[in-house]
């Protein structure tokens, strides 16, 4: 039987492992595959969110 500290841990640990998964990549200019961050992913998600700030404001 497994105890609330050992799911705890496990969970822990599960989702230490995906944050290494590779996402995915893009191509630079020189041709060089660039793997896709969480970090790029939420930084996109930042930049798009500020950009739809006009937007919101007109359609609201």
């Amino acid at each position: 039987m497994h105890t609330p500290l050992h799911i705890a841990h496990s969970r822990q640990h599960t989702a230490q492992k995906l944050r290494h998964l590779q996402l995915g990549a893009i191509i630079d200019a020189q041709g060089r595959e660039i793997p896709i961050t969480e970090q790029m992913i939420l930084q996109a998600c930042r930049q798009l969110e500020q950009d739809a700030k006009p937007f919101r404001r007109l359609f609201g």
